[in-house]
């Protein structure tokens, strides 16, 4: 038998699995009548279970009118987001190099898709300024993650 966090989480996810953009928007206290549970047991799965690191994004408001919308991201997106946020000023031309790899081998990126970013990225280094060229590496990154969706 499951516990109530199990049934709670269980009840948002086929929630969120009838919607076509995978958007949900709930009221926390009709959701704790339906589920016989406690509005605190709605916000602790909220919390803890619908987190960005799982693909979540979670807007909360309280109040009379308060509601919860829940937001499914797909995981590729939090990859790139995450190898976007690590290219800094610092960061050499090597280490850009294994970014684009790791990404290529967990297949978020085709072999050729690999080879023309790398190229991309070779070129900007050679002819930009570290603070020039990083919001570009940024944005070619995440333009990648928006075509993989």
């Amino acid at each position: 038998m499951s516990n109530l966090a199990d049934t709670i989480e269980q009840w948002i996810l086929r929630q969120i699995s009838h919607q076509q953009d995978e958007i949900v928007i709930l009221r926390r206290n009709e959701m704790a009548e339906t589920l016989d549970c406690a509005p605190s047991q709605i916000s602790y799965v909220l919390s803890t279970r619908f987190t960005l690191e799982r693909g979540f994004i979670v807007e909360s408001r309280r109040g009379s009118g308060g509601f919860v919308r829940i937001a499914r991201i797909p995981v590729q997106t939090i990859v790139f987001q995450d190898a976007a946020q690590q290219i800094d000023e610092d960061l050499s031309l090597e280490e850009v190099k294994a970014i684009v790899v790791r990404l290529k081998n967990h297949n978020l990126m085709t072999n050729r898709e690999a080879a023309l970013i790398y190229k991309c990225f070779a070129f900007l280094y050679e002819r930009l300024e570290p603070r020039e060229r990083v919001p570009l590496l940024r944005s070619l990154l995440m333009t990648l993650a928006d075509q993989n969706e």
